[in-house]
């Protein structure tokens, strides 16, 4: 099996800044207090003008400055919140960016939509050897009911991506799923590249946690908190087991930014206080699906992430749904 990992990243953010003093007097709360139970200082709101489909368009063209939109061979949008619901919003972007030659889906797994698309891309990839787009895009402010402390001071709007394709090195190995098969897939003394696994997970009988009711977002925060710190631990842990590692040794982990103090205390309670955890909720806010996506460009672009770093994705929330992803990083020649 080739080895398959992310070669090219990319993100856009509105240009309009929301503080918390903008949203605390309608939500019934201090800006203090956002601060305090967030650690979100400011967000990002689309233009009236902008569309999901426009946010995800600028994030796929800054992952594509380097790669030629006619190699891809598929084209993943991850969005709960389409502008439409019909066509996908993957059509719009292959047209955008001119990828004539692929193949457009959407995904919808709320929160740990981008981790799915990655884990779809991965087994695109090693099957055909072309490249696979995958997008985040959400824009939350529009559903969002500003009078709902819960949850009008968490998101804001955005776009992530990453391009999917053949990394350098040796590939995880043909008993996929385990810690004998990526030892297998590697020449001695060498550690596998690009993806290594993925954890997927859904539990319908908590759906009703978050979801959209007459218009606008509705979540119940003390048990969304509750299901996060319960599961997502033991399947980060279980994910990095079956391929021969403890959390321990991831070198970066990029969680969903959901809640700034809940990031902090997830990390904790799975034992990864060791690992770098880049953080974009302070400046950003919740941006859905795209939360992931924008975090890794960010911490690729600064340098954050490196040449053989094992790191770790994890997405939660709605359905209720968890995706991790693990995979050691591999730099482009150019960049090492």
């Amino acid at each position: 099996m080739r080895a398959v990992g992310i070669v090219a990243t990319g993100s856009y953010l509105p240009k309009e800044e929301v503080g918390n003093e903008e949203l605390a007097a309608a939500a019934g709360v201090t800006p203090e207090w956002i601060l305090a139970r967030t650690r979100i200082s400011s967000r990002r709101f689309a233009a009236a003008g902008e569309s999901t489909a426009d946010l995800a368009v600028r994030a796929a063209e800054r992952a594509l400055d380097r790669i030629d939109p006619a190699e891809l061979g598929h084209v993943i949008v991850s969005t709960s919140t389409a502008d439409t619901p019909q066509p996908p919003v993957s059509v719009t972007v292959q047209h955008a960016v001119g990828a004539t030659g692929a193949a457009c889906f959407d995904v919808n797994a709320v929160c740990s939509g981008f981790v799915y698309g990655l884990a779809v891309a991965r087994d695109l990839v090693a099957e055909s050897g072309r490249p696979v787009l995958v997008v985040a895009a959400d824009v939350y402010s529009r559903i969002l009911d500003f009078s709902d402390r819960r949850t009008a001071v968490l998101f804001g709007d955005g776009a992530g991506a990453a391009v999917v394709g053949p990394v350098p090195g040796p590939a995880h190995g043909p008993a996929q799923g385990s810690a004998q098969g990526s030892a297998q897939g590697s020449a001695p003394g060498s550690a596998p590249s690009g993806f290594l696994g993925f954890e997927l997970a859904s539990d319908g009988s908590r759906q009703g946690l978050i979801r959209v009711e007459d218009g606008f977002f509705r979540m119940e925060g003390r048990q969304v908190k509750e299901f996060v710190l319960e599961r997502v631990p033991p399947a980060l842990a279980a994910l990095a087991a079956r391929h021969g590692h403890s959390l321990s040794d991831v070198d970066v982990f990029i969680p969903h930014q959901a809640n700034g103090v809940l990031v902090t205390e997830l990390a904790e309670r799975a034992g990864l206080g060791g690992a770098l955890m880049p953080r974009t909720v302070d400046r950003y806010g919740n941006v859905g699906s795209a939360s992931v996506a924008v975090t890794l460009d960010e911490a690729n672009r600064a340098g954050m992430v490196r040449h053989g770093d094992l790191v770790l994705l994890a997405g939660f929330g709605g359905g209720m749904a968890i995706g991790a992803g693990l995979l050691r990083w591999a730099a482009q020649e150019e960049e090492r």
